[in-house]
């Protein structure tokens, strides 16, 4: 490859990047604006949270594949978020996706929303709680039917919730 075709490359994939960022996402109107049913200051959060959820769900740091109990849950029951508490998934959209974290491929009905994330340079889509905001995993578009999506979801965003027997 000549210098001229690499620099051409690398221009033509900025420019994409640049046109992706702009592309609309089905952020909620509050998330784009900072504003959610349940906010704390920074303390409060860090009070509630214990430091690596704090990092998790407040920092949008990842959590390490293969480290999170609920990873194995196989009980029948509702996966809800571990900053607020409001169901997030059912365990009936859990499924093993082998990347070391838990995987759904559907969320419930309005309760996470997404927004773009470029931390990794090429764009990714965030998932986060649309209650508190927190900071949840990805969604990729690899997962299973019937959505063809994966919610890859830290462990340590989640709480686990069995179903009453």
């Amino acid at each position: 490859m000549n210098r001229r075709a690499f620099l051409l490359s690398g221009a033509a994939v900025a420019a994409f990047g640049g046109l992706y960022a702009f592309r609309p996402s089905n952020v909620p109107a509050e998330a784009s604006e900072g504003t959610f049913e349940i906010t704390y200051s920074e303390a409060e959060w860090r009070e509630r949270l214990s430091p690596n959820q704090f990092a998790v769900l407040r920092e949008e740091a990842t959590e390490r594949p293969y480290t999170s109990e609920l990873l194995y849950e196989k009980r029948e029951g509702t996966y809800n978020c571990a900053g607020c508490a409001q169901p997030l998934y059912a365990s009936e959209t859990k499924y093993d996706s082998g990347t070391g974290w838990p995987s759904f491929y559907e969320a419930l009905t309005d309760a996470v929303g997404t927004k773009r994330d470029f931390k990794l340079v090429l764009p990714r889509t965030e998932v986060h709680c649309s209650r508190c905001g927190g900071h949840l995993g990805h969604i990729f578009n690899d997962g299973p039917p019937p959505t063809g999506m994966r919610h890859c979801i830290n462990g340590l965003a989640l709480t686990f919730e069995a179903q009453a027997a």
